[in-house]
């Protein structure tokens, strides 16, 4: 069949191309897939038009999607998204004497973020069966904590404290299988005449 396709009329197939036209289920339906192209690379443009207008709305979704917020150091609002983060629902919110408290849980872990007056995440404690992922609770103090943990000495045991601390942050953990527990806060952050025996 390729035979019969004039000479002057062929145009150059590029891999991609080839992938993208493929075809159908069938080797003769691949076949025939590439002798149209050939003969119409209008066919292509048009492909490739739909293929770069999809990936450019698909890029603009996902630039104008809201970022996920981080607990420790951000607003009020970043409690909701680190519910979501840990695949947690809300428990409580109580008003104590200079902040307030939102709790929220999972099947292993109860995680409590601390508010000041002005809105701001201070602390975060927790406790349960499994440690919770920090990572979205740190927030923007996630990766200093990382690079400090890799430099305290892992102490071995089932029951102990561990406590990693930095200039802006400090993050403790302790208990044992059944019932783990640990507090994180940003010492600059907790509000006048509150004590970090409060965070627990």
């Amino acid at each position: 069949m390729l035979a019969q396709i004039p000479l002057r009329r062929m145009k150059v197939i590029t891999p991609l191309q080839i992938v993208l036209f493929w075809g159908g289920p069938t080797s003769a339906g691949r076949v025939e897939a590439l002798i149209n192209l050939m003969k119409d690379p209008s066919i292509m443009k048009r492909k490739l038009y739909a293929l770069f207008l999809c990936l450019g709305l698909s890029v603009a979704v996902l630039m104008t999607a809201p970022q996920v917020q981080a607990g420790l150091g951000e607003s009020a609002d970043s409690v909701a998204s680190d519910r979501k983060a840990l695949s947690a629902v809300q428990r409580a919110s109580t008003v104590r004497n200079g902040y307030t408290v939102q709790e929220f849980a999972s099947d292993a872990t109860a995680v409590r973020e601390y508010i000041s007056p002005s809105g701001i995440v201070f602390g975060i404690a927790w406790n349960g069966l499994a440690y919770p992922d920090l990572t979205p609770l740190l927030g923007s103090y996630a990766s200093e904590y990382q690079q400090a943990l890799q430099q305290t000495p892992h102490q071995p045991g089932l029951r102990r404290y561990h406590a990693v601390q930095t200039d802006r942050v400090i993050v403790e953990k302790w208990g044992n299988m059944r019932n783990l527990q640990g507090r994180a806060y940003a010492p600059a952050l907790i509000p006048p005449g509150v004590s970090i025996d409060e965070i627990k």
